[in-house]
């Protein structure tokens, strides 16, 4: 297989449009944009994944690639020695063909579904990497696991290639995206989204016979301490702009990274009364599809990239 050949995919990043920033980078230069990312394959891990929703990670798990920087800076990101992208990763800088020999490993387990984690800047390689693994005879469902923060012109280039999209919505406040995340213009941005991502899928989250999503969009909100009418307002665009038939993920697993120690609200977990009125209103809006999770669920997602398996004990 002639690897190279795919690397066409890559030339758009002379002038680099892909997410919401607009930067016009040109990422073959030492001039890059916001997400301070060239036109490698940046990946932290690649790794079976057993923690998403149930019909994400089913029970032989998902085969994740987890992307280095982002392009939202969330204070709070559980993914921080990542996303981060003040970070030096090009430790993490891996070839196509690396790349594709270990998912390609994990698929030969048995697992059919592959997760693209934070790709909004990084369309073109993710497309390369789709289109290696087919070349070589393997049709697993692709995920599109994204902070929502991704334009129509993008989403709408991905209907014949996504399968399933597993977008966040973290905010129907413009004053906490723009402090917390710096996008002021999340509401809007997000919003417009996932209705694009609605239309490409309707409400209808297709499962096959294994358990997996094999088509068709999950919403994802993380529960905030402190933001509990955030939140709020997060369900009630859902059910009143999208559709209250929509599968929704409600996250109770907020911890309280190291950045946000001095914050009075989020450098507290999550407590009881906030995650069951956050559940309560989900109920009143309508929703009836979907997954909750157990307030102690924290526990559970902390992941660290510096060992071999970022989810798992070394």
């Amino acid at each position: 297989m002639n690897f190279s050949s795919l690397l066409s995919e890559l030339d758009v990043l002379h002038d680099c449009t892909f997410c919401p920033r607009n930067c016009h980078a040109n990422r073959f230069s030492q001039k890059l944009g916001y997400c301070k990312t060239g036109t490698g394959f940046n990946i932290s891990s690649i790794c079976i994944h057993r923690g998403e929703e149930p019909v994400i990670s089913g029970f032989k798990g998902i085969c994740n690639i987890f992307f280095s920087h982002c392009n939202l800076q969330c204070s709070f990101c559980q993914n921080h020695q990542i996303s981060d992208n003040l970070i030096n990763t090009t430790s993490f800088a891996l070839s196509l063909e690396a790349v594709t020999s270990q998912i390609i490993r994990i698929l030969d387990q048995g697992i059919n579904i592959v997760g693209f984690v934070s790709p909004s800047h990084m369309i073109p390689q993710m497309k390369a990497i789709i289109r290696a693994v087919k070349s070589l005879g393997y049709e697993p469902t692709w995920v599109y696991n994204t902070n929502g923060y991704d334009t129509v012109e993008t989403l709408r280039d991905l209907e014949e290639v996504i399968d399933v999209y597993l977008p966040d919505l973290k905010y129907m406040d413009s004053t906490l995206s723009a402090r917390l995340s710096d996008a002021a213009d999340y509401p809007e941005v997000a919003g417009a989204a996932l209705k694009e991502m609605l239309r490409q899928k309707g409400t209808t989250l297709r499962i096959n016979d294994d358990g997996y999503a094999e088509s068709g969009l999950l919403i994802r909100h993380l529960v905030l301490p402190g933001y509990i009418q955030n939140s709020i307002d997060v369900l009630k665009f859902i059910a009143e702009e999208l559709s209250p038939l929509v599968h929704v993920g409600l996250m109770s697993q907020y911890y309280p990274a190291n950045s946000v120690c001095s914050e009075k609200e989020l450098s507290r977990s999550l407590t009881k009364k906030e995650y069951n009125r956050v559940v309560e209103v989900m109920d009143e809006f309508g929703f009836s599809r979907g997954f909750i999770q157990e307030l102690e669920s924290f526990n559970q997602y902390r992941p660290d990239f510096d060992k071999n398996h970022p989810f798992e004990q070394d």
